[in-house]
């Protein structure tokens, strides 16, 4: 019997699933760019292999990063070499850890790279075999639900403290633990005292007072948090598309509704919708106003070929185009600010702050030039319909199936009888 049981959850069970969600994380495959997830590696060893989920490798490997550059000095052997300092950097210097840090950091890019293509096919079969994955989970210590977010509060929230834009999109293992990194590194870099200093004008006190071991690990945090948030929230949002577009499939295209004509109804009601979980509280309403499955028909949208175009948003996105050069290049200029800093006027902080929107504005800038040069011609501006609900209906209910459409935010509504 327990073998029989088991052969059929194995039946049940997809070969290649898209993800698998529980209450504290929604892991699923989409496609990455190898290249992108190498340089996240290479900025920080391990944030490559979290961004792709692998969490127990990715926090080794952080803590690995974390303790022998800490006892390596090789933060500030990168600072004294970027300010000229040779000799200072060669002296403070501890060659016994160094030569610990460089194999794992090159296997550290290495694995990320290898892993995001393994990761990338799987993410091509799961869609070819339209596989998704359940959009709730209840346990006895939290909900997780799939739904649309805004990719811009994951940035603004993680660039207020790394890791709250994670907790904002529900991935609390990466959530939780670049919070506690970030609060342990702001701690032991005096980074908030500096900022106060700075923020009143005592720049000599800020560059006192900040301890440059500690404040270095910084901006490979925020340029990752930042980066790896908004590309969660908007791949997330396209998950929640799938699976309610393979849901409304399943259960309100039946064989038996017929298309516009007088035979076995009165009335047709036409609403046009963008996806969202209202989609489906309006159609659960239809029907718990008498209104069934076979007389209900909803028709999910392909999406147009369009520009890609600078900011996305809750209910379009177009992915990692925009955000990737200039999250990469704010992380470089934030770094240089940094060092450079202790030798200028205005301390670290300031010039840390200058180089990371000077490096995501020209990131941005040079993302926009070349898909205004190279990309297609974009759509008309406007809110999009995703998906098309037709529903059959008699006179006597029409009144009332207008009102719930047009009630649960339908982009427009339209009657044939």
């Amino acid at each position: 019997m327990a073998q029989l049981e088991q052969q059929q959850a194995q039946q049940q069970t997809p070969r290649r699933p898209k993800g698998a969600m529980n209450s504290l994380a929604t892991n699923f495959f989409h496609l990455r760019n190898p290249y992108t997830i190498a340089w996240w590696s290479f900025t920080y060893p391990g944030f490559g292999h979290i961004s792709m989920g692998s969490y127990i490798i990715g926090f080794l490997l952080f803590f690995w990063e974390m303790l022998t550059n800490y006892m390596a000095k090789v933060n500030l052997a990168i600072m004294y070499t970027f300010t000229g300092r040779f000799d200072m950097a060669k002296e403070i210097v501890n060659n016994r850890w160094l030569l610990f840090y460089a194999p794992v950091f090159i296997y550290a890019v290495w694995d990320s790279y290898r892993l995001a293509l393994q990761l990338n096919q799987l993410a091509i079969l799961a869609d070819r075999n339209k596989q998704t994955v359940q959009p709730v989970s209840v346990s006895f210590m939290e909900v997780n639900v799939l739904d649309k977010r805004s990719p811009w509060f994951a940035v603004v929230w993680s660039l207020l403290a790394p890791g709250l834009g994670h907790l904002y999109t529900h991935r609390i293992p990466t959530g939780f633990f670049l919070l506690v990194w970030w609060i342990a590194i702001a701690y032991y870099s005096s980074l908030l005292q500096s900022i106060q200093f700075t923020a009143l004008g005592l720049f000599e006190e800020a560059k006192a007072v900040v301890d440059p071991t500690w404040l270095l690990f910084l901006p490979s945090v925020y340029g990752f948090a930042t980066y790896d948030a908004y590309v969660n929230t908007i791949e997330y949002n396209r998950l929640f598309e799938k699976e309610q577009a393979a849901f409304i499939k399943q259960k309100y295209q039946k064989p038996s509704f017929k298309m516009p004509t007088k035979v076995g109804a009165e009335v047709y009601i036409t609403a046009s919708f963008e996806h969202s979980i209202i989609l489906e509280l309006v159609i659960s309403e239809l029907e718990q106003k008498g209104i069934s499955e076979d007389q209900i028909c909803a028709i999910p949208m392909n999406e147009p070929q369009k520009e890609r175009k600078l900011l996305d948003t809750i209910h379009r996105a177009d992915g990692l185009s925009m955000f990737d050069v200039a999250t990469a290049l704010g992380t470089i200029f934030m770094l240089f600010g940094v060092m450079w800093g202790f030798m200028w006027t205005w301390g670290p902080i300031a010039w840390g702050l200058i180089g990371l929107f000077a490096g995501g504005a020209i990131g941005l800038v040079f993302k926009y030039i070349y898909y205004k040069l190279y990309a297609r011609k974009e759509p008309p501006i406007g809110k999009r319909t995703e998906v098309v609900v037709i529903v059959a209906c008699q006179k006597t209910e029409a009144e009332m199936v207008e009102r719930v459409l047009s009630g649960h935010l339908a982009l427009s509504v339209g009657r044939k009888e």
